[in-house]
Protein backbone atom coordinates (compact mmCIF):
# COMPACT_ATOMS: atom_id res chain seq x y z
CA UNK A 1 0.00 0.00 0.00
CA UNK A 2 1.39 3.35 -0.47
CA UNK A 3 0.44 5.73 1.82
CA UNK A 4 1.84 9.56 2.34
CA UNK A 5 2.01 11.67 5.13
CA UNK A 6 2.53 15.63 5.18
CA UNK A 7 3.95 17.38 8.36
CA UNK A 8 5.07 21.11 9.22
CA UNK A 9 1.98 22.78 8.30
CA UNK A 10 0.78 25.65 10.72
CA UNK A 11 0.57 29.35 10.58
CA UNK A 12 3.20 32.13 9.94
CA UNK A 13 2.84 35.78 9.31
CA UNK A 14 3.10 37.50 5.88
CA UNK A 15 7.16 37.55 5.21
CA UNK A 16 7.92 34.37 6.84
CA UNK A 17 8.89 30.88 6.22
CA UNK A 18 7.13 27.33 6.67
CA UNK A 19 8.58 23.88 5.47
CA UNK A 20 5.97 20.60 4.49
CA UNK A 21 7.26 17.48 4.65
CA UNK A 22 5.91 14.49 2.92
CA UNK A 23 6.84 10.65 3.82
CA UNK A 24 6.50 8.30 1.09
CA UNK A 25 6.03 4.56 1.88
CA UNK A 26 5.22 2.03 -0.62
CA UNK A 27 5.67 3.33 -3.79
CA UNK A 28 7.96 1.07 -5.34
CA UNK A 29 8.29 2.92 -8.90
CA UNK A 30 12.00 4.49 -10.14
CA UNK A 31 10.08 6.81 -12.72
CA UNK A 32 7.64 9.52 -10.65
CA UNK A 33 5.88 12.51 -10.89
CA UNK A 34 5.49 13.80 -7.09
CA UNK A 35 4.37 17.63 -5.88
CA UNK A 36 2.19 19.73 -3.88
CA UNK A 37 -0.98 20.63 -4.35
CA UNK A 38 -3.11 23.04 -2.02
CA UNK A 39 -6.87 23.92 -2.09
CA UNK A 40 -8.91 26.50 -0.45
CA UNK A 41 -12.92 26.30 0.68
CA UNK A 42 -14.72 26.29 -2.86
CA UNK A 43 -12.32 26.32 -5.01
CA UNK A 44 -10.59 23.25 -6.62
CA UNK A 45 -7.20 21.57 -5.75
CA UNK A 46 -4.50 23.69 -7.56
CA UNK A 47 -0.99 22.32 -8.67
CA UNK A 48 2.32 24.32 -6.94
CA UNK A 49 5.08 22.78 -7.59
CA UNK A 50 5.73 19.19 -9.00
CA UNK A 51 9.16 17.09 -9.71
CA UNK A 52 10.51 14.09 -11.02
CA UNK A 53 12.80 11.30 -10.75
CA UNK A 54 15.35 13.38 -12.52
CA UNK A 55 15.19 16.62 -10.59
CA UNK A 56 12.95 18.71 -13.01
CA UNK A 57 10.85 21.00 -11.08
CA UNK A 58 7.63 23.00 -12.20
CA UNK A 59 6.39 25.49 -10.16
CA UNK A 60 2.89 27.66 -10.39
CA UNK A 61 3.61 31.36 -11.42
CA UNK A 62 2.97 32.85 -7.93
CA UNK A 63 4.96 30.84 -6.54
CA UNK A 64 8.14 31.29 -8.43
CA UNK A 65 11.22 32.42 -6.54
CA UNK A 66 9.54 31.77 -3.33
CA UNK A 67 9.17 28.28 -2.75
CA UNK A 68 11.37 25.41 -3.63
CA UNK A 69 10.58 21.67 -3.87
CA UNK A 70 12.82 18.87 -2.96
CA UNK A 71 13.03 15.05 -2.69
CA UNK A 72 14.85 12.32 -0.86
CA UNK A 73 15.03 8.98 -2.32
CA UNK A 74 16.39 5.67 -0.79
CA UNK A 75 20.01 5.22 -1.41
CA UNK A 76 19.77 1.64 -3.20
CA UNK A 77 16.28 1.22 -4.69
CA UNK A 78 15.73 5.00 -5.69
CA UNK A 79 12.26 4.96 -4.50
CA UNK A 80 11.06 8.20 -2.86
CA UNK A 81 11.01 8.69 0.51
CA UNK A 82 10.20 12.23 1.08
CA UNK A 83 9.16 15.23 -0.88
CA UNK A 84 9.37 18.99 1.10
CA UNK A 85 8.31 22.37 0.34
CA UNK A 86 10.45 25.03 1.38
CA UNK A 87 8.03 28.28 1.61
CA UNK A 88 9.56 31.41 1.72
CA UNK A 89 8.31 35.47 2.06
CA UNK A 90 4.62 33.57 2.34
CA UNK A 91 1.44 35.73 1.47
CA UNK A 92 -1.75 35.20 2.88
CA UNK A 93 -2.69 34.23 -0.46
CA UNK A 94 -0.48 31.02 0.26
CA UNK A 95 -3.03 30.33 2.86
CA UNK A 96 -4.70 26.71 2.61
CA UNK A 97 -4.31 22.84 2.50
CA UNK A 98 -2.11 21.67 1.23
CA UNK A 99 -1.92 18.45 -0.13
CA UNK A 100 1.21 15.80 -1.57
CA UNK A 101 0.84 13.71 -4.10
CA UNK A 102 2.57 10.68 -6.56
CA UNK A 103 1.89 9.18 -9.89
CA UNK A 104 3.39 8.18 -13.25
CA UNK A 105 6.29 10.40 -14.65
CA UNK A 106 3.99 11.33 -17.32
CA UNK A 107 2.27 13.89 -14.90
CA UNK A 108 5.13 15.57 -14.74
CA UNK A 109 5.78 15.59 -18.50
CA UNK A 110 2.08 17.03 -19.07
CA UNK A 111 0.65 13.69 -20.82
CA UNK A 112 -1.34 12.84 -17.92
CA UNK A 113 -3.80 15.37 -15.36
CA UNK A 114 -4.20 13.06 -12.17
CA UNK A 115 -2.32 11.94 -9.44
CA UNK A 116 -2.95 8.29 -8.25
CA UNK A 117 -1.50 8.34 -4.50
CA UNK A 118 -2.69 11.81 -2.29
CA UNK A 119 -1.71 12.43 1.28
CA UNK A 120 -4.55 14.00 3.63
CA UNK A 121 -3.38 17.64 3.69
CA UNK A 122 -2.18 19.61 5.65
CA UNK A 123 -3.55 23.37 7.03
CA UNK A 124 -1.18 26.41 5.98
CA UNK A 125 -2.57 29.72 7.42
CA UNK A 126 -0.69 33.06 6.74
CA UNK A 127 -1.69 35.98 8.83
CA UNK A 128 -1.45 39.81 7.40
Amino acid sequence: QVHLVESGGGSAQAGGSLRLSCAVSGYTYQLYCTGWFRQVPGKGREEVAIIDEKGRAKYTHSVQGRFTISQDTAKNTRYLQTVSLQMNSLKPEDSGTYYCAVGPSMYCSGDRDVMDYWGTGTLVTISS
